[in-house]
């Protein structure tokens, strides 16, 4: 009889279900978009710079020896002789976060091939998005006619105002991009150019409706850093 070749350990029914798994999800990633791959790339670098502002701002908010500004007197509104702490910001949060939905909508109308009702949605959320730009300037202007500068402000501690500028001017302009690239996409669907793969900015491939999920993955995730703001800066 001829010696048989020893055979190396097997692997354990839960070691070898793991090393399954594993190449499972090699297997399901490989299906990702790239552009969608892309986009969760760049949110999560963007992730990181909001952070850094927003611990930033905590840091010189708890360090600073000069009383800071009363939110709620800062952003509060005169409407017919009654004081309303807060109303622009809380509309301002209920628009953004009714783009939200909106949004989703407008990615799961995408996937059905309901063309019209897409791009209904998208300039429905980008009219909501170009709503809250509009009452973030109508802020802004009221605040540097109160005398809120970068270096300075009436009512205490100097860095509110570098503070408010930096943080909403940049999510402000992350909204104003959105925005953009929502009437771009919108144009797009209701062309067809979507549907029918005609060669340019994001329509090459046929019926690649994912580009819509895409965009709204940026807007939810500008919807969702509009939320720790409001937290952080408006409420404490």
């Amino acid at each position: 009889m001829g010696e048989t070749t020893p055979r190396g350990p097997t692997l354990e029914p839960g070691l070898r279900g793991l090393v399954t798994d594993l190449a499972s999800d090699q297997r399901a990633f490989k299906n990702v978009p790239w552009s969608k791959a892309m986009m969760w790339l760049f949110l999560l670098s963007d992730i990181f710079i909001f952070a850094c502002f927003l611990v930033g701002y905590m840091q010189v908010r708890i360090t600073t020896t000069v009383a800071w500004p009363n939110a709620s007197e800062v952003f509060a509104l005169e409407i017919g002789g009654v004081h309303m702490p807060l109303l622009l910001i809380a509309i301002m949060t209920f628009i953004l976060i009714s783009s939200s939905g909106t949004m989703a909508l407008a990615v799961k109308s995408g996937y059905e091939q309901r063309r019209l009702a897409t791009g209904v949605l998208l300039i429905l959320t980008a009219l909501l998005g170009a709503s809250f730009v509009g009452m973030q300037a109508f802020e802004w202007t009221k605040l540097i006619g109160e005398g809120v500068r970068p270096w300075s402000n009436p009512w205490g501690a100097e860095q509110f105002g570098a503070a408010f500028f930096l943080i909403t001017g940049f999510h402000g302009t992350h909204v104003s991009i959105g925005v953009l690239f929502l009437i771009i996409m919108a144009v797009k669907v209701m062309r067809g150019s979507l549907a029918a793969g005609r060669p340019g900015f994001l329509t090459r491939r046929r019926g690649r409706y994912e580009m819509v999920e895409t965009l709204g993955l940026y807007w939810h995730f500008v919807d969702l850093v509009w939320v720790f703001i409001f937290a952080f800066f408006y409420l404490w």
